[in-house]
């Protein structure tokens, strides 16, 4: 069961950060591993928000928000049944700014979950290069 942390600290406020992460919308501004997000059903950046995010290598995924503290900490959760992927944004105040943490774990069904150990170390790539791109989009420095 793959599991990546990429935290991120940034002087922009954190209902600011908060703001901008909990429209899912925006993850495909600054993980190259998205190219497109479309909003679903509900309401951008709130608690009933559903989204399908299509990754660059094509797989597609329905993500629903499952979890949501106003300010604080969302979860988004997709499962395609070959894997499920679920995503817990959370921001603290940090500093005289804020401090996001994308915390993501990939558990593999079936076949796939005997590849898990493999397919850790790709997952790696793409989450360091996921938390480059907030970093970049939050002007933060990674933590």
């Amino acid at each position: 069961m793959p599991q990546q942390i990429i935290t991120v600290s940034t002087d922009r406020s954190p209902e600011d950060v908060f703001a901008y992460l909990a429209d899912f919308r925006s993850v495909a501004e600054w993980d190259p591993g998205v190219t497109n997000v479309e909003l679903v059903s509900g309401t951008p950046g709130e608690g009933d928000a559903v989204y399908d995010v299509t990754t660059s290598s094509g797989i597609e995924l329905r993500y629903e928000v499952t979890e949501f503290i106003p300010g604080h900490r969302f979860t988004l959760i997709a499962d395609n049944g070959r894997f499920r992927s679920v995503d817990v944004i959370s921001v603290e105040r940090g500093g005289a700014g804020a401090v996001a943490t994308y915390d993501a774990t990939l558990t593999f069904s079936g076949s796939l979950r005997f590849l898990s150990p493999f397919l850790g170390p790709i997952f790696k790539r793409v989450a360091d290069k996921a938390g480059a791109g907030l970093e970049r989009a939050l002007d933060g420095k990674l933590v």
